[in-house]
C-alpha cells in the first residue's frame, strides 16, 4: 500500500512540474532587423549586424567574428571572446554587461548599459563614448589604444596596464577614477 501511494505521489509531482522550455539560440550570419529573439550567437569568423533587434537573453560573439549592434535592446549581456570586432551603438540598451576579452576591437557608443563595460586584453582600438553605465567601465591590458570620453558611470572608471595609456576625458563617475584613468 505504501509503495502504491509513493508511486501515485511521484506521478502527480511529474505531472505538476511546469514545462521547462529551453531558450532558442539564433545563429547570426548577415543581418537581423526588428525581431525579438531569445539568444543570439555569432559563430566563429562570421559577421552579424543587428538593427533594432530585441534579445531576451545574451549575445555571444565567438572567435574571429564581428558584431555591429545598432539600436538593440538586450536583456542580458553582450559577450565577445576572441572576437574580431564588437560594436554596440546608436541608443542601444543592454540590461547586463558588455564584456569583450582577448580580441581585436570593441566600441560602445551612445548607449545605456545596466552593468559593466569591460575591455580586457584587446589588441586593437577600444573605446566607450557618451554612454550611461550602471556599473563600472574597466580597461585592462589593452595594446591598441583605449579612448573613454563623455560617459556617465555610476560605479568606477578603472584602467590598468594598457599600452598606450588611455585617452579621453569628461567622464562623470559616481565612484572613483583609478590608476591610468585618474585624469579622464
Amino acid at each position: 500500500m505504501k509503495r502504491a501511494i509513493v508511486m501515485i505521489v511521484a506521478a502527480m509531482a511529474v505531472v505538476a512540474l511546469p514545462n521547462v522550455a529551453l531558450a532558442d539560440e539564433k545563429i547570426c550570419r548577415g543581418s537581423i532587423g526588428a525581431r525579438t529573439l531569445d539568444n543570439v550567437k555569432v559563430p566563429q569568423g562570421a559577421s552579424c549586424t543587428l538593427k533594432g533587434t530585441t534579445v531576451k537573453g545574451t549575445i555571444t560573439v565567438n572567435r574571429g567574428a564581428r558584431l555591429e549592434a545598432i539600436g538593440v535592446r538586450v536583456v542580458g549581456n553582450v559577450q565577445g571572446e576572441g572576437a574580431r570586432n564588437v560594436i554596440v551603438r546608436a541608443r542601444s540598451r543592454v540590461g547586463g554587461s558588455v564584456q569583450v576579452v582577448q580580441g581585436k576591437r570593441a566600441w560602445v557608443a551612445y548607449s545605456k548599459v545596466g552593468g559593466d563595460i569591460l575591455f580586457d586584453d584587446q589588441s586593437g582600438r577600444v573605446g566607450a563614448k557618451k554612454n550611461n553605465v550602471g556599473g563600472n567601465i574597466q580597461a585592462f591590458q589593452n595594446t591598441g589604444g583605449v579612448r573613454l570620453r563623455g560617459n556617465v558611470i555610476d560605479g568606477n572608471l578603472q584602467c590598468k596596464e594598457n599600452r598606450p595609456r588611455p585617452t579621453g576625458g569628461n567622464n562623470r563617475v559616481g565612484g572613483t577614477k583609478e590608476d591610468q584613468c585618474r585624469s579622464l
